[in-house]
């Protein structure tokens, strides 16, 4: 981009960092009204409660703020465009984002949105766009490429079904071609292409069982009000057919190696289903692991067997259960929350660990700054959202 375009789109960020949001809840509603085909790309629940439009406001400031030097917001990228190549994003589609979203800007902003503004957001855009569209597909080829990869859809059916708790049930997914299955790396997910009462959705789902298995496992919690949960809880049966994306994600376990420094997996609620898949990877290799779990109760909580039976098996697997309401039968090792305290009892002296994390965002947040209270390096804190992208930043 020419500087001209550059310093128009910096020169906007001030406003954007105030109109962000209304600007970016206009252009939900102005597209989704126009397109409601691609409403099958969104989750209901995120757009009704602004989370959807907080995202992508805090994303097109940082990156009108960030456009001379997009290295700053590296981090973020790789994230937005694994979400976008598991979901099915295509080229096509970044045209329609694109009109609409400069005309929310022209229509919040009003006159302050001269032409030589929407200009230069709409050079900014295409920009992004092209880089985009150019990263997304070679994650769509590269997928591809690989043995028992495909591009778009494949067809499974639903092998096995197994109660994990009271809310949360595991769907053992095999190809019906009877084909191999591309390899994954833990922490992974795949998006699930579904036909409810005749309206696409698609949603993402962890893989929670360890790569190099004859199926994909996903372990789904049935929320309260949620579409595509309460569907599968419901509906898909053992034989059911369903549509597969590939997995995608970069909130993976980072190859070990010869490296001998501890794992902690700090988990709350469903946020447990690809820690499952790191520690299934993980128990074997003799590195030490502390996985920590929180739940509401021992109803609630998943996996707990298939954790003890580890842990017995592996000494370097170290269990740490915590529940804040607790029944009167269930035997948690602490009543409460995950707190710093509780995590600095795990860590070693020099907090040289490797911390995963991954919850409701609240849980998220806490977890967060309690390891940068700790210690613990920034690099070697890793999260991911179920939802969209946010800051854990106070």
């Amino acid at each position: 981009m020419n500087p001209q375009t550059i310093a128009i789109v910096k020169s906007t960020v001030p406003a954007l960092q105030v109109h962000g949001e209304a600007i970016t809840r206009h252009f939900y509603r102005l597209m989704l009204e126009g397109h409601p085909q691609l409403k099958a790309f969104f989750n209901e629940a995120h757009q009704a409660a602004g989370s959807q439009a907080r995202a992508l406001a805090g994303a097109v400031v940082a990156y009108g703020a960030h456009i001379d030097r997009l290295e700053a917001i590296g981090d973020a990228l790789p994230r937005i465009i694994q979400k976008h190549a598991a979901l099915g994003v295509l080229p096509e589609h970044y045209p329609i984002v694109g009109s609409y979203l400069l005309r929310a800007i022209k229509d919040v902003l009003g006159a302050a949105a001269t032409d030589e503004v929407i200009a230069a957001w709409g050079e900014a855009y295409g920009a992004l766009a092209d880089l985009l569209i150019a990263a997304e597909e070679k994650v769509y080829s590269t997928n591809a490429a690989q043995p028992g990869g495909w591009r778009g859809t494949r067809e499974f059916r639903v092998a096995r079904r197994e109660d994990e708790s009271d809310v949360i049930t595991s769907f053992y997914l095999e190809p019906t071609d009877g084909g191999a299955l591309l390899a994954f790396s833990p922490g992974q997910y795949i998006t699930l292409v579904l036909d409810i009462h005749g309206q696409p959705v698609r949603r993402n789902y962890s893989l929670s069982d360890a790569p190099g298995k004859p199926w994909y496992r996903i372990s789904v919690k049935k929320e309260e009000g949620g579409r595509a949960s309460n569907w599968l809880h419901s509906t898909a049966t053992v034989g059911a057919r369903l549509q597969v994306q590939a997995p995608c994600g970069d909130f993976v376990l980072q190859p070990a190696g010869e490296q001998t420094r501890p794992l902690v997996l700090v988990t709350g609620g469903v946020g447990i289903t690809p820690a499952m898949s790191m520690l299934e990877s993980m128990a074997h290799t003799g590195r030490p692991v502390h996985f920590v779990h929180a739940a509401r109760h021992g109803g609630a909580h998943a996996f707990r067997a298939r954790v003890d039976a580890l842990a017995a098996t592996h000494a370097n697997v170290k269990p740490l259960y915590v529940y804040d309401t607790p029944r009167a039968a269930d035997r948690p090792h602490a009543i409460g929350f995950v707190n710093r305290e509780l995590l600095a009892r795990l860590l070693p002296s020099d907090r040289d660990v490797d911390l995963y994390f991954l919850g409701p965002q609240p849980f998220m947040k806490a977890v967060y700054a309690d390891g940068l209270a700790l210690g613990i390096p920034k690099q070697q804190l890793r999260y991911e959202f179920f939802g969209p992208l946010e800051t854990l930043e106070s």
